[in-house]
């Protein structure tokens, strides 16, 4: 019934309690996909091992690439009528893949959404795409990162992730969430995010890990996002131009207070952008009183 898709990459010393936790699941009707990504470490042999003793995992072994190239590695061979996602470092609630199912069979929902142990809110919504959208944008009850969320099928394959750049989520979940029926979402934590320095996201919370690279990735990807969002929805353009102004202002703000001098190229870019726009942003319903604070402070 479910496809559950993991890829792995040098993490030997948390693949284990992953694997375990999806084999743990109450909800047993599931293909595990596990995507090795090159590994360097045992990553690959632990898989392989726990599918000599469990035959619904499957191990794929695959040249290094990144992390939207083994996602659809694992897409191109998953046969569940729905698609669900764990990273190797974290873990699933026991519940997990059944609170999911559950959430979307009871609402004929395209995509299912619970909470995670940061992120935990014992509320549910069932929600048009549009307002999922705006849901999103605002980061408080579920972000971009596809744990936490399951698909179905016809959904998920509708899309490949970017085989290109570091940061697939915020390439695609948008897309996805736009092409759904509806969203169902229901607050209660049944998955954890296991923060560590060596996360792809670790520079959110350590912004002295943010290089030019990943900040210029984050910017073209977001006014894209922008572009085509607001082409599908021109409803709600201005909101989702906000979103991306918002983005802006914050990295403005980081980069000022933290001194970090290596994206001055993308500051630049921020500072033309947020003045031509100044006033729009300052008048948007959404801006909020910190972000005009930051303006005045930052963009004259």
């Amino acid at each position: 019934m479910i496809s559950v898709i993991m890829l792995t990459y040098n993490r030997e010393n948390f693949i284990n309690r992953a694997i375990e936790s999806i084999l743990n699941q109450t909800f047993q009707d599931f293909e595990f996909i596990i995507v090795d990504n090159g590994s360097t470490d045992k990553s690959g042999q632990i898989a392989e091992e726990y599918a000599k003793r469990d035959k619904r995992i499957r191990v794929i072994h695959r040249e290094r690439g990144n992390i939207g190239a083994g996602r659809n590695t694992g897409l191109d061979v998953a046969k569940g009528n729905y698609i669900a996602f764990i990273d190797d470092d974290d873990w699933a609630e026991p519940d997990f893949l059944e609170f999911l199912y559950n959430l979307s069979i009871e609402n004929h929902a395209d995509v299912a959404i619970c909470g995670a142990a940061d992120k935990a809110f014992d509320e549910k919504m069932i929600m048009t795409v549009e307002a999922a959208l705006i849901e999103l944008m605002w980061r408080k009850r579920y972000n971009v990162a596809f744990p936490t969320k399951l698909f179905r099928k016809e959904l998920a394959q509708r899309f490949r992730f970017p085989e290109y750049g570091i940061y697939d989520d915020i390439a695609l979940m948008y897309k996805l969430l736009a092409e759904a029926n509806k969203v169902a979402y229901h607050g209660l934590p049944k998955y954890t995010f296991y923060r560590h320095e060596g996360n792809n996201s670790a520079w959110t919370t350590n912004h002295h890990q943010l290089t030019s690279e990943i900040l210029d990735e984050y910017l073209k990807t977001y006014h894209i996002r922008t572009e085509w969002l607001s082409e599908k929805f021109p409803n709600s353009a201005a909101a989702f131009r906000y979103f991306e102004w918002s983005f802006m202002i914050s990295m403005v703000e980081k980069i000022n207070r933290l001194q970090l001098s290596n994206c001055e190229s993308q500051l630049k870019k921020m500072y033309r952008e947020l003045s031509t726009h100044r006033e729009e942003f300052l008048q948007a319903p959404e801006t909020l009183d910190f972000e005009r604070e930051w303006i005045g402070r930052y963009i004259k």
